[in-house]
């Protein structure tokens, strides 16, 4: 296991991450308090970065980055919450 090619991999997934949490946010108002807000363009980027953080951290795991419990995390969690957790843990494996 290369702890560069790690870190490099979740330095990617982690601002992804980051973004699409922000994106999540008014999409759940909207939903729970009829906050109006342009739903069409923050959801079409939030699926895109959903398929995009599901397939970096699938891609991680074909490569033996890490295990499936990622990818895994990441489609159970809608996304962001699952990819941030999982960038925490693993990166404080590699410092162990």
């Amino acid at each position: 296991m290369n702890r560069d090619q790690i870190t490099r991999r979740l330095n990617v997934i982690l601002p992804l991450a980051i973004i699409d949490a922000i994106l999540l946010v008014p999409l759940v108002l909207h939903r729970l308090a009829d906050l109006d807000v342009p739903v069409f363009p923050i959801g079409m980027t939030h699926g895109l970065l959903f398929i995009a953080l599901v397939s970096l951290c699938a891609k991680g795991a074909l490569d033996g980055l890490w295990s499936w419990w990622f990818p895994i995390a990441t489609v159970l969690t809608g996304g962001p919450p699952g990819s941030i957790v999982g960038d925490i843990v693993i990166r404080r494996s590699l410092r162990a």
